[in-house]
C-alpha cells in the first residue's frame, strides 16, 4: 500500500478496490475513496480532478477532497458515491439491470448543457482526434456530453438494481453520443459475455449505427 493511501486513511481500515492496466490503484476507507498512480502513469490524476469538479456538481459522481504528487506517486481522494461497479459475479447473474444502469447513466451525461464544458478538455480527448488512418469521421448524430470511458466498472448501481452514479471522468469532453454508445456496448461483451449487446441499446432507447460503432470503437482502440 503507498504510504499516503496510510496516512489519508489514518486508523481506518482501508480496503483495495481496482487495479489498471498501468498499475494504479484504488482504495476504499469509510465513506472516501483514494486513486493513487506510480510516477510513471500515463494517466493524470489533476487531469480528472478538474473534471470531478465539473461533473460532481451536475451529476452523481466523486467530489474530490484532496490531490497531491510526491516522490511515490500522484494521487486522488474523494468522496464516495453510493452504489457498487456494475461487474463481478452478482451483475453477471443480474445482467439486465447492470445493462439499464449503463444506460440509463450514459442518458443522464448526454443530458447535460454542453456549452458549460470547457471546450479545451473536448480538443485534448480521444474522443475529438481524428487520425488520418481511419479516414473521414461520420458527420456527429448528437452532440453531447460525453463520459469517455463508458464501460461497466465505470457505473455504480444499488443493492436493489438502480444507477446511483458514475466514475472515471478524465475523459470527459463533447462529441457524438456514439462515442460513448460504441465503448459501452463493447464492454457488455467484455463484462457480462457475447451476445447481449442489444440489450444495451434497447435500455438506452436507440438502433444501433453501424458505421458509428465502427468508427468510435477505432478511434478508442487506437487511442487508449
Amino acid at each position: 500500500m503507498p504510504p499516503v493511501v496510510r496516512r489519508l486513511a489514518g486508523p481506518v481500515e482501508v480496503e483495495p478496490v481496482w487495479r489498471n492496466a498501468f498499475g494504479g490503484l484504488t482504495f476504499r476507507f469509510g465513506d472516501r475513496f483514494v486513486k493513487w498512480n506510480p510516477p510513471d502513469s500515463p494517466v493524470d490524476l489533476e487531469r480528472e480532478r478538474l473534471r470531478l469538479e465539473w461533473i460532481s456538481a451536475r451529476h452523481p459522481a466523486p467530489s474530490p477532497l484532496e490531490w497531491g504528487v510526491d516522490g511515490g506517486g500522484q494521487w486522488l481522494l474523494t468522496a464516495a458515491v453510493g452504489g457498487q461497479q456494475a461487474v463481478g459475479d452478482r451483475w453477471r447473474s443480474r445482467r439486465r439491470e447492470a445493462i439499464g444502469a449503463m444506460a440509463t447513466g450514459l442518458r443522464a451525461i448526454h443530458s447535460l448543457a454542453v456549452e458549460d464544458l470547457p471546450p479545451e478538455w473536448t480538443r485534448d480527448s480521444w474522443v475529438a482526434f481524428e487520425p488520418p488512418s481511419l479516414g473521414p469521421r461520420p458527420p456527429v448524430g448528437q452532440r453531447v456530453v460525453v463520459h469517455g470511458d463508458a464501460c461497466a466498472p465505470n457505473t455504480l448501481i444499488s443493492e436493489a438494481g438502480e444507477w446511483t452514479g458514475n466514475v472515471d471522468f478524465g475523459d470527459l469532453s463533447v462529441g457524438d453520443r456514439w462515442a460513448d454508445l460504441a465503448v459501452a456496448s463493447l464492454s457488455v461483451d467484455w463484462n457480462f459475455g457475447p451476445g447481449h449487446q442489444h440489450e444495451f441499446f434497447e435500455a438506452y432507447g436507440v438502433e444501433p449505427d453501424p458505421v458509428r460503432i465502427a468508427y468510435y470503437r477505432a478511434l478508442w482502440n487506437l487511442e487508449s
